[in-house]
């Protein structure tokens, strides 16, 4: 079954044009892939009726790539909600991280909040190599494409189903990746 991701626009690149038509626009994904990029009604059309629809109110792109994934998921820790009165929220670096006893445990703990923070901001690619194991597995769990260096992503059709739709204030609604919602805004 397809899914068609019903939205206000999309911008086929991350600094592209954006596109716009009456009624919003479309991406149709079938088996991780986009299988149609388009005005909502001819996507629907093509389709069929057993398509799944999704609306969000905004504008889908590729996604963000982050350059300094590693530093963010190695350099920092990631505090558990649990911690927020003693810790705060906002990650830890310096004499604060040095302050904590980090283990192994710990480590893969806050590189998986911190994955998990990646794609709440709309993150679909980032940099590498990480030397933790616990940041490369979170990383490699979580389907976040690691790539070697800045290069310009696009939506293109039978490609990978990666990308983000962003709310007009520029914060992310959803990321979605290999065609799996893994991030929602509530």
């Amino acid at each position: 079954m397809s899914t068609l991701h019903r939205v206000r626009a999309v911008r086929l690149t991350e600094d592209g044009e954006l596109l716009e038509a009456p009624g919003g626009y479309a991406v149709a994904v079938s088996g991780g892939r986009i299988a149609a990029i388009g005005p909502y009604e001819l996507v629907r059309a093509e389709a069929g009726e057993h398509a799944r629809v999704r609306e969000w109110d905004g504008v889908l792109t590729p996604g963000r790539y982050e350059p300094d994934a590693a530093a963010y998921l190695e350099a920092m820790y990631h505090p558990d909600p649990r911690e927020a009165d003693e810790l705060g929220t906002e990650p830890l670096t310096g004499p604060a991280l040095a302050a904590l006893e980090m283990t192994d445990t710990r480590w893969g703990h806050s590189a998986r909040r911190g994955v998990q923070r990646l794609l709440a901001a709309g993150t679909t690619a980032l940099s590498g190599p990480f030397a933790r194991p616990a940041a490369r597995t979170a990383v490699e769990r979580s389907g976040i494409r690691v790539l070697p260096g800045p290069r310009p992503r696009a939506l293109v059709l039978s490609g990978a189903a990666d990308f983000a739709v962003f709310a007009d204030d520029g914060t992310a609604l959803v990321t979605v990746l290999d065609g799996r919602l893994v991030y929602r805004r509530r």
